[in-house]
């Protein structure tokens, strides 16, 4: 009766790539030219399909029956939930890229929180080791990391940012020999994931209390995390939402929304360039009001998060919320940042949470 029961896997599982420019034509290189067929092909490959689109003159932003992805002229994330399985499109991917000319790959990056039930995910996503073995085959220099407890909440990391050596079977796409000399472009991410969530707000993502994606935009109050995004929203049936924004400066941010009771959970990310995130967490967080969640920031040296980042180690969150834990990670040209935090009460029915730490 367990296994039959329903259950959706909110946790995405989050490919990102950037591209060096190629030395030849490099104005004529873009990805974003592949066109939308071309990607409902590539996007069968990962068990989902687009829904919606909506573009400026910075980025591409599709939202997906499973999340959403972006493409820019040389960076292209994809961000699926459920048991979607991206890693199946990486290959055709990165021949799509080549073809246009993008044949050196400068950054690298698949992450994801644990799941919470690993054993309904397709091959090679199962565990994270599966999913390391599927990377090496197409990548050398890989580096590996777990933060967060791996009893409990934690978060996956695979990237290419720092690659030490080269072998002869060189892979697809020529992974270049750097140490990251110089500055690159400012990059930043910013990732909430949110669990337990109130289930008062997770009712506006039903069809039993909003008409569109619109509706429950506005009603959960969505449209003022970021005003300066232009939204395009889906509400699913019977329940479920995704939203992608994007600003004229090639700033996104995209959420993600499975609102039944038994296993609710919210991901809020964005790239939007700010030298102090306590405020945009602020919003965020009461906008949902989780009973727990996860907070990751990665900043190159060149953004104006980088060296912002410590700053968190000493902001809570109001009353409500407590720091379990935190990490810092210093790479050749990024910071990364991981914190847990619980809720010192259930948001929503108001019993408190039992366990060590819990008392604020």
């Amino acid at each position: 009766m367990e296994e039959t029961k329903h259950y959706f896997e909110g946790v995405e599982k989050l490919v990102e790539v950037w591209f060096a420019d190629p030395p030849l034509n490099p104005d004529d290189a873009d990805l974003r030219k592949i066109t939308k067929e071309t990607w409902d092909g590539l996007l069968r490959a990962v068990k989902c399909e687009i829904i919606s689109f909506t573009k400026n003159e910075e980025v591409d932003a599709y939202v997906l029956s499973e999340s959403s992805m972006f493409v820019s002229k040389r960076r292209w994330i994809l961000k699926t939930c459920g048991t979607t399985t991206p890693l199946n499109c990486l290959k055709p991917m990165m021949k799509l890229a080549a073809e246009m000319g993008f044949v050196e790959i400068t950054d690298f990056f698949y992450s994801r929180k644990n799941f919470a039930r690993p054993e309904l995910q397709l091959l090679p996503h199962r565990l994270f080791c599966e999913e390391v073995k599927f990377l090496d085959t197409i990548f050398d220099g890989g580096h590996t990391y777990c933060l967060g407890q791996i009893n409990k909440d934690c978060w996956y990391l695979y990237t290419l940012s720092h690659p030490e050596r080269e072998r002869d079977d060189r892979p697809l796409i020529e992974i270049p020999k750097v140490e990251m000399k110089g500055l690159s472009e400012p990059d930043q991410t910013i990732e909430i994931l949110m669990e337990k969530l109130d289930p008062r707000i997770m009712k506006i993502f039903t069809k039993e209390l909003c008409t569109d994606g619109k509706d429950a935009t506005v009603k959960s109050k969505i449209n003022e995390i970021l005003p300066d995004m232009v939204i395009d929203d889906f509400l699913f049936e019977p329940c479920g939402y995704s939203m992608n924004g994007i600003n004229g400066r090639g700033e996104y941010m995209t959420i993600h929304i499975t609102p039944e009771h038994e296993f609710s959970y919210v991901s809020f990310e964005s790239n939007v360039s700010m030298n102090n995130y306590t405020d945009l967490i602020n919003r965020v967080i009461q906008t949902f009001l989780p009973s727990k969640f996860i907070l990751t920031i990665f900043a190159n040296k060149s953004s104006e998060a980088y060296a912002t980042i410590r700053e968190l180690e000493y902001n809570d969150y109001g009353v409500q919320w407590q720091r379990s834990e935190m990490q810092c990670c210093n790479f050749p040209s990024y910071n990364l940042l991981f914190a847990t935090y619980t809720a010192c009460r259930n948001q929503g029915d108001g019993e408190e949470e039992k366990g060590e730490g819990m008392k604020c």
